[in-house]
Order: C-alpha cells, then structure tokens, then sequence
C-alpha cells in the first residue's frame, strides 16, 4: 500500500487520512482535522479519534505479522484529553507494539494535534491467527 502496488484502505479516503508510514512495530497515521468531521457540538467526534486510534494502533500490530497471519481488534480503551476542532490543524497519531505474543498483541496510540499537544490516548489488544482459521 505505501508504495502503490495495492489501493489503501477505503477508510483512508472517508475520513480524509493524508498519510500513513508504517515501520516494524510503529505506525504513524496523520489527518486534517475537518468540519465534516464533527459532533453536534462543534468538535471532532469521538468515533473518528478513536477510529484514528484503532487505526494506528492496530496497523503497528500488522506491521509484526508474518506471511499467513491475520489479526482483529479484541479491544479498544480510549482517553480523550482534549477537544479537538479544525484548530488542532494535522492530527498525528502514533501507533506502537507494547508486547507481540503468539495469540495477542498489545499496542498504543498516541494522538496529537498540529502543536505537538497530546489530545487522545488509546490501548488496544488484537488476536492474532492463521489467515483462513
């Protein structure tokens, strides 16, 4: 995907992710904050930062995978921290692996806004299995 021999995942052009650079163990996935992405009130939804969570977190995992592995979610816990408006400018989430079992992983994310505030927190445990089991 990051060179273009496969197309992104559509989730990348419906809440507008402008880049995403995986590394073993750590991926990091940037997005503009946008109107169209708030609440009633005004500010970023819950569910997108914690879809920007989960995708940064769980990417950091796929980056541990061995051919034949697959994974899934288990898990997420989400801290927000701060509001996040179209203010906050690029919105940086960093993805890490905690600890990469043989079933589980543990990952985190790490979201910031275009000031290098911290703005919303998020652990996360994936299981880990044989594609087709």
């Amino acid at each position: 995907m990051r060179t273009g021999e496969l197309p992104p995942p559509p989730i990348k052009q419906t809440l507008g992710f402008t880049d995403l650079r995986p590394e073993p163990g750590r991926v990091v996935v940037e997005m503009p904050a946008a109107e169209f992405h708030y609440n009633p009130l005004g500010s970023v939804h819950g569910g997108v930062i914690s879809t920007l969570l989960d995708t940064a977190a769980a990417c950091a995992v796929h980056t541990t995978l061995a051919a034949g592995e697959m994974y899934t979610s288990v898990d997420l816990t989400v801290k927000f921290l701060r509001p996040v408006t179209v203010d906050s400018g690029l919105l940086a989430c960093e993805g890490t692996v905690i600890q990469r079992g043989r079933r589980t992983a543990l990952a985190q994310a790490q979201l910031s806004d275009g000031e290098g505030r911290l703005v919303a927190h998020a652990t996360s445990t994936c299981m880990i299995f044989p594609a087709g089991g």
